[in-house]
């Protein structure tokens, strides 16, 4: 006892000081970021208060600018201009030169970086959501409610920055492995280089996400990137690029490591032509291109692509908690949700009940212009989206579908334009219909019943997308047993989308869904050089020596010396390795081992 004590007193006064380690906040610097052109404060310009009309018929736009504007009232924004090919490989020298001097720098640099800006992102939440800052710029790019931006944006950003300061060095330093039987005088590791410069692709529907979701892993890697945004979202996009800088400038990172670039379909073939690897977020059609034209450099690419995730209620749940999830899965910010569930499959026996839980649900909100910051269901942000989902219903209305429930649009707001889809609920749905089959990325719920977990497994299956899944019964067990037989890249238990926000897991699909995973151990490291490295563990006292019967020239028993040693190393018999061994040694000392060959031969 006498020994152990002072160690107990030792350790207990190590956590003591550990502890009040904790509560002395980091000394970080505090940025500005100048808002003053992206403010709604009433006074903008003439030129930015008229309201918007794409072309029909046609992408948003093309030409050499990019316009923005509302989704919710289609009032102008301005815009941004559309970088050609020139420009673009111009962008990516810029950042390829600043990266070279970025790869040298700590992780102790690094990690300020990552600090600076969860900084100001928690120190102006209240600015974002009151006073149309940051967040609130993602609802006027993308319609969102302060809400639903906050819990989309905020909360994943910073959970992904948490856990890059907590794991990530760890996740980057040299790994050691087993060296194995035949080098065990070796030391055998992987490191993890940076690869250069990344390009990333991003969707619009979380524009403060997507664009900080890549940069985090690439600038902690050690890597430059260079963020094409989507035509959709490039306002806020812009702005958002800003806090990038100054987080930078403030620890004395060189300016061009981190691009924002605007454009078209031209601005991304190029980005995908100049960079050393590609991750790419949006449908599988353009991920299809991009794997093409990546194809001719030989670059890695990370595809997170369309989805079609079914959502499986079994009999035995509470119907009241999973109809309230349900209705917030697929109706509510519509349109904004990356993996949202679009197939739900009930189980026959509580199936009439859950029909008419969520209708009630959708029939007790009424719709509203997301401005309003409170709820939003039916809010559409891209142009003629709704023309789409308007096949996909009338399609399966023809082959014997019922609408249940639809929502009301009539209080949306006077100054409110056709960017809005009623929520719908709709029965009788069956996989030949392309409700069923089809990424709708809109409020639709189109709900199916099912009678045995084999049944909806299968049904689950029946699909070309594999990105997620969410699995609920009163059983967990049997909720973990139908989730392991989906084929998809992620899986909820019990509850929806809660995957994204474990930001220590990887995420992405199989099949038409991607490939290659960002989050995660396995989307940082994917931002590195993998590299396989072996070295003398005793050196210079051990060196690699190669054994006399296969030097050059062979001797004549250099194969049955390589055989006894494969056998010596890998015999699956004790006494079968030992006599082999003894073979090795008795060549390895005889002198002349071409004549001992030759006399057994003779013999």
């Amino acid at each position: 006892m006498a020994f152990w004590w002072p160690l107990l007193v030792l350790a207990f006064a190590y956590g003591i000081c550990r502890f009040l380690l904790m509560l002395i906040p980091p000394k970080v610097p505090s940025i500005d970021v100048d808002t003053s052109d992206v403010l709604d404060d009433g006074n903008q310009q003439q030129e930015n208060s008229f309201i918007y009309v794409p072309p029909r018929g046609t992408s948003q736009q093309s030409g050499k600018i990019v316009q923005c504007y509302e989704p919710a009232t289609m009032k102008y924004l301005g815009y941004v201009p559309a970088l050609t090919h020139d420009e673009v490989k111009d962008r990516v020298t810029k950042v390829r030169k600043a990266q070279k001097m970025w790869a040298k720098s700590s992780f102790k640099q690094r990690r300020l970086f990552l600090r600076i800006l969860l900084k100001y992102i928690i120190k102006h939440q209240a600015l974002i959501c009151d006073l149309c800052s940051l967040i609130r710029i993602s609802s006027r790019d993308t319609g969102k409610t302060m809400v639903d931006a906050s819990l989309g944006e905020i909360m994943t950003t910073c959970e992904k920055i948490n856990w890059l300061l907590s794991e990530g060095e760890q996740w980057l330093k040299p790994e050691y492995r087993s060296s194995g039987r035949s080098m065990l005088h070796k030391r055998a590791k992987v490191e993890f280089h940076p690869l250069g410069v990344i390009g990333a692709i991003v969707s619009w529907n979380y524009p403060f996400h997507n664009i900080f979701n890549p940069m985090l892993v690439a600038i902690f890697s050690g890597n430059g990137i260079v963020i094409k945004i989507s035509e959709h979202a490039s306002w806020s996009g812009c702005f958002y690029f800003r806090i990038i800088q100054s987080a930078l400038a403030a620890i004395g990172a060189p300016e061009d490591l981190v691009e924002v670039i605007t454009g078209f379909s031209e601005t991304g073939e190029a980005l995908v032509s100049s960079v050393d690897k590609v991750i790419f977020v949006g449908s599988p059609g353009v991920g299809k291109m991009i794997m093409s034209n990546a194809a001719n450099t030989l670059i890695p690419v990370t595809l997170e692509l369309g989805g079609k995730d079914a959502f499986i209620v079994c009999e035995d749940v509470d119907l009241d908690h999973v109809a309230q999830i349900a209705v917030r899965a697929v109706l509510q910010s519509s349109g904004q949700n990356c993996a949202g569930a679009e197939r739900f499959y009930v189980h026959r026996e509580i199936y009439s009940s859950f029909v008419s839980k969520v209708t009630k649900i959708v029939k007790s909100v009424t719709a509203g212009p997301p401005l309003g910051g409170k709820y939003d269901m039916g809010a559409l942000c891209m142009h003629e989206h709704s023309e789409k989902l308007e096949g996909l219903l009338n399609d399966a209305l023809d082959k014997g579908a019922e609408i249940v429930a639809r929502g009301s649009l009539g209080n949306i707001g006077e100054d409110a334009v056709d960017q809005y889809f009623p929520p719908t609920v709709i029965v009788n749905v069956n996989h030949s219909m392309r409700l069923m089959q089809e990424e709708a990325f809109g409020p639709i719920m189109p709900i199916m019943k099912f009678s045995s977990d084999e049944e909806v497994v299968k049904l689950a299956n029946d699909s070309k997308y594999g990105l997620g899944c969410a699995v609920f019964s009163g059983n967990q067990s049997r909720a973990r047993e139908i989730a392991s037989q989906i084929h998809a890249g992620v899986a909820a238990v019990n509850d929806f989308a809660s995957t994204y926000m474990c930001q220590s897991l990887p995420f992405g699909g199989v099949k038409h869904s991607g490939f290659g995973r960002f989050g995660g151990v396995e989307g940082l490291r994917a931002c590195c050089l993998v590299k396989a490295v072996v070295e003398d563990r005793w050196w210079p006292f051990v060196k690699t020596k190669i054994p006399k019967p296969i030097q050059y020239p062979l001797a004549e028993n250099g194969f049955e010396f390589q055989e006894s040693l494969v056998e010596a190393l890998y015999g699956l018999g004790i006494r079968d390795r030992l006599r082999a061994l003894v073979n090795v040694l008795k060549m390895l000392t005889e002198q002349n081992p071409a004549s001992s060959s030759n006399k057994r031969r003779n013999d």
